[in-house]
């Protein structure tokens, strides 16, 4: 049935209905495809009819159902979800629950008939929702883990709030979702973690696990200045050609001391820094919740600590009721990359942390006892040696999926980084007696295995491969893969073909067990502060620009390759923002002065080069994974290629419309400081705060740029009289830092050198602030725990040489400090906070539903997003695209009809309707043409 023939039956007028301008509908050369990255968590299901397989085609923002067909896997349906979907699972009935990862939703999706799925509703939940599962006596109740903040959650996210728990679990009874836009929670469990990631079922269906994300180890970094003038650092105290290393902040672990045999704060040489320590890092991990409570509740008597560094997905045992954990376990307590030959020769420990930065583990808990038993997977690598090819052959990289067999003997695990499933006996893995080898791994064809569905009666396991977004069919008697189904993948060449060198340790190290993702989880960051300095580096200079220059007040221009710890930087958003790393020590700036080119310019000269400034990277793959030498140029280009076209997701913080509250705005002023008559009001002496954290997000659009816009740093460097020169950090993450809350005093009296002496710090609380969930903050290093805190630094302070500062009255600083915090959390980013917001109109729908619609509209008609809308009308999924010239919908059809407003949303006495707002410039291909070869999805 045709779009006029659906009018039809909705009674719609002939005035709400127009012939399309046919004329661009296959115009596809400003079509776009964003890329996010996000991380699957529970991507494949199996009926339970063992019928179907269910997988989320998580670029292509659609589940596909496959029917089984013997050792196939023949397409059956097709069905448009939320943005980046990542996990589902089945209920009984013909339901499928589909978490949409970046847009803040859970889509229920009426699977009874695959070839006319469509989704029935929309819940609205917490920021980025990762993983789903059923439990409680009958399975009715729904748990969906999100971070304990975003927009639809109507609740405080506590961002400024010392000891709270940001790991939260979302908990829907099936049967009673109650009216309300986005459906009623039976409740919202709140963890003490920060952002949890998976979840796993006992098999009474009684008590659900929820592990955290990024859960850290207990380490956490102490304040230069802390460490200068109680002691120092420990040696190497120069490089290897003599000169002098920068006083720095220093890494510190919560671990056992052998000289009393109790846990203490140590540092690297083993001296104890539990005075200068002000939070406690319990480092709770796995959480078992009473999914069949009234209503269902964590249990505080049963909260596992010690599983694991980065935690990535769960299963239990159905057997035995054992939990196993998928992680990897960061070593960053251990200080420098590279081989360390001079480092030891001055007193300080051997070693660094090449090709050993982390561990692949599965981690037992035996809920019966509390015991937790980590186990690395990789236990036959030598360490002190570079690799070979046969002990890379044996390694697993990144476990993420797992599934086990119903007798509870056999354990099947993806390794991401490694191209293969592994295959492990319970016994064995439990009592460490297994032993890494090719014969209990299964080779895949597609790379990346994300997820992995078993279907033991047929003796198939199914497995995601996310580097070709496929799905391979794998024997478990014969344990060969006999099989692979490709999804649709919208993505360009560019990303498909350089994803790999992100995730796949066999391609980047000579161990097979390390990855660039081993820090950079799914492109991101893991919450840690590593010391990567190299005792055998040399001095580099700085080629600048700065927003100040250095050599009027003497300063040379020099990056030391001793530089103490750096906090991990997301690999998203590089694009368009300049040299790279903390530092800006990644840049093609440095090329252009050997080369005598003229001054680096905006765009793409000199140090504003991101292609070359990403390439510089290479060294290290030798120098920190431990390969036995650098990428090819041609391989290096396709990580480039690749990781520049990742972005940052919207702001979670921020209203929907875009809007600031009173406080943010009061912020925003202050930080484009300005004098009545218009000039630029300095509140650190020299410049407002835009005047180096350049909020720009127009930047270098006149240049055609791929990613325009500059979110705090148009990619200067920065003088501040400290003891090594930063690039200036973007701000788009700043909500992602918060949980550390307590620090050592800094402040010396009468000290008033360099920014981060704090002006206000005599009268801050600095004392030991409890239990938290984060051991790193903000600065590069991490060490300073809040922004509050950081912007009482005296360089911000109003003075006679500098009034456009924070006053000098205490009441009105921390009120102006504090309207600035809540600026920065909520900062500007490359996409609007409206993409990925949904809702879907039924015949039941009210206001709410109306309303968020209207607001759908507002912010595509402000440029914001296109909006998008999906439903099964009469025999097939139909797509529309909103047009906010005209005010009406486009069909997906040549033959259909322009809508009003009024007559779509009529439509819904035919099926639901979903409204989506998807990044600018992406709605004709998700909305009318799929694979934007000019034939509309309704013609094909």
């Amino acid at each position: 049935m045709g779009a006029v023939g659906v009018l039809a039956l909705s009674g719609c007028a002939s005035e709400n209905i127009e012939a399309i301008d046919r004329s661009g509908l296959t115009q596809t050369e400003n079509q776009t495809f964003t890329a996010f990255e996000s991380g699957q968590v529970r991507p494949l299901a199996i009926s339970a009819d063992r019928r179907f397989v269910y997988a989320t085609n998580t670029p292509d923002n659609r589940v596909e159902i496959f029917r089984i067909a013997g050792r196939h896997l023949v397409p059956a349906g097709s069905v448009p979800v939320g943005l980046e979907p990542v996990a589902l699972a089945e209920r009984s009935g013909g339901e499928l629950w589909v978490v949409n990862h970046l847009s803040d939703s859970v889509s229920i999706v009426d699977v009874s008939d695959p070839a006319r799925a469509h989704v029935v509703r929309t819940l609205l939940v917490g920021d980025e929702p990762r993983d789903i599962v059923f439990a409680g006596r009958g399975g009715e109740r729904a748990f969906i883990t999100t971070a304990h903040r975003g927009q639809n959650t109507g609740r405080d996210p506590q961002l400024t709030t010392p000891g709270v728990g940001r790991a939260d679990v979302w908990v829907f009874d099936a049967d009673h979702l109650g009216a309300t836009l986005g459906g009623t929670p039976l409740t919202v469990i709140t963890l003490f973690a920060d952002t949890p990631r998976a979840l796993a079922v006992a098999a009474d269906g009684r008590t659900v696990y929820a592990a955290a994300f990024q859960s850290g180890n207990r380490t956490t970094v102490i304040h230069e200045r802390v460490i200068t003038r109680n002691g120092g650092l420990p040696p190497p105290f120069s490089d290897a050609q003599g000169a002098a290393a920068p006083e720095t902040s220093m890494v510190v672990k919560f671990r056992i001391d052998p000289t009393d045999n109790q846990p203490h704060w140590l540092d690297n040489v083993g001296r104890r820094w539990d005075d200068h320590v002000k939070l406690g890092l319990p480092d709770k991990d796995v959480f078992a919740i009473d999914a069949a409570a009234n209503p269902p509740a964590a249990r505080p008597d049963a909260t596992f600590a010690g599983v694991g560094t980065v935690l990535f997905n769960m299963a239990v045992n159905p057997v035995t009721g054992k939990v196993y954990v998928a992680n990897t376990d960061a070593l960053n307590d251990v200080r420098f990359e590279g081989h360390n030959v001079f480092g030891p020769t001055q007193g300080a420990p051997a070693g660094s942390v090449r090709g050993h930065f982390s561990e692949s583990r599965i981690t037992a808990i035996d809920p019966s006892t509390g015991a937790v038993t980590p186990h690395h997977l990789n236990k036959h690598i030598n360490y002190t040696v570079d690799g070979t090819p046969e002990e890379a052959a044996r390694s697993l990289a990144s476990p993420t999926g797992m599934a086990i067999t119903p007798d509870g003997k056999t354990l099947y695990v993806a390794a991401l980084g490694s191209n293969k499933v592994g295959v492990f006996s319970t016994a064995q893995l439990e009592d460490d007696t297994f032993v890494p080898s090719q014969d209990s791994q299964i080779p895949l064809t597609g790379g990346g295995p994300t997820g992995l569905a078993l279907d033991s009666q047929r003796g198939m396991l199914y497995v995601v491969t996310r580097f070709d977004n496929s799905i391979s069919i794998v024997d478990t008697r014969t344990r060969q893969e006999v099989g692979h189904v490709a999804m649709y993948n919208p993505e360009p060449a560019s990303i498909v073909t350089g994803r790999k060198f992100l995730y796949d340790a066999t391609l980047s190290s000579s161990h097979g067990d390390s990855a660039c993702a081993g820090c950079h989880i799914f492109g991101d960051l893991d919450s840690l502060a590593w010391d990567l300095g190299d005792p055998d580096g040399a001095i580099e200079p700085i080629p600048g620009p700065f927003t100040v220059d250095p050599a009027p007040f003497g300063f040379p221009a020099i990056l030391h390759s001793l530089k103490g710890p750096m906090t991990t930087q997301s690999l998203r958003g590089m694009a368009n923002h300049g040299p790279m790393h903390w530092r800006g020590d990644r840049t093609g700036g440095t090329d252009a002065t050997a080369q005598n080119i003229l001054p680096s310019a905006q765009p793409d000269t000199g140090t504003f080069d991101e292609q070359t400034a990403f390439k510089k990277f290479n060294v290290a793959f030798p120098g920190l994974l431990g390969r036995n030498a650098q990428l090819t140029d041609a391989e290096m280009q396709a990580f480039t290629d690749f990781i520049l076209q990742v972005t940052y997701p919207p702001n979670p913080i921020r209203n929907l419309d875009n809007s600031l509250t009173p406080d943010q705005q009061a912020g925003r002023d202050f930080y484009f400081n300005h004098t009545p008559d218009g000039k630029e009001l300095a509140s650190d002496t020299i410049h407002n705060c835009n005047g180096c954290h350049v909020l720009d997000p127009k930047g270098n659009a006149e240049f055609n740029v791929a990613k325009p816009g500059f979110f705090g740093t148009d990619g200067k460097y920065s003088f501040e009289f400290e003891t090594q020169f930063m690039k200036v950090p973007h701000l788009r993450n700043m909500y992602q830092k918060v949980g550390m809350f307590g620090m050592d005093r800094t402040f010396v009296p009468g000290d008033t050198s360099g920014i981060l002496g704090f002006f206000s710090e005599p009268f801050a609380d600095t004392t030991f602030q409890g239990d938290q969930v984060r051991g790193f903050g903000f600065l590069h290093d991490g060490s300073v725990d809040t922004l509050f805190r950081f912007h009482a630094a005296v360089a911000f302070a109003q003075s006679p040489s500098n009034p456009g500062g924070f006053p000098q009255d205490l009441a009105a600083n921390a009120s102006a400090r504090r309207q600035m915090e809540s600026f920065i959390l909520a900062f500007d980013s490359n996409l609007a906070p409206i993409v990925g917001q949904q809702v879907t109109l039924t015949l039941a729908s009210g206001a709410g539903e109306a309303d968020r619609i209207d607001l759908l509209e507002a912010r595509a008609a402000a440029g914001e997003c296109d909006l998008v809308v999906h439903g099964f009308l009469g025999v097939r999924s139909s797509g529309f695209l909103y047009e906010p010239s005209t005010g009406k919908f486009v069909p997906d059809t040549r033959h259909g009809v322009k809508l009003t407003d009024h007559a779509l949303r009529a439509l819904r006495e035919i099926g639901p309707l979903t409204f989506t707002a998807v990044p600018p410039g992406s709605g004709r291909r998700i909305a009318l043409d799929r694979d934007l070869d000019g034939v509309l999805n309704g013609d094909d």
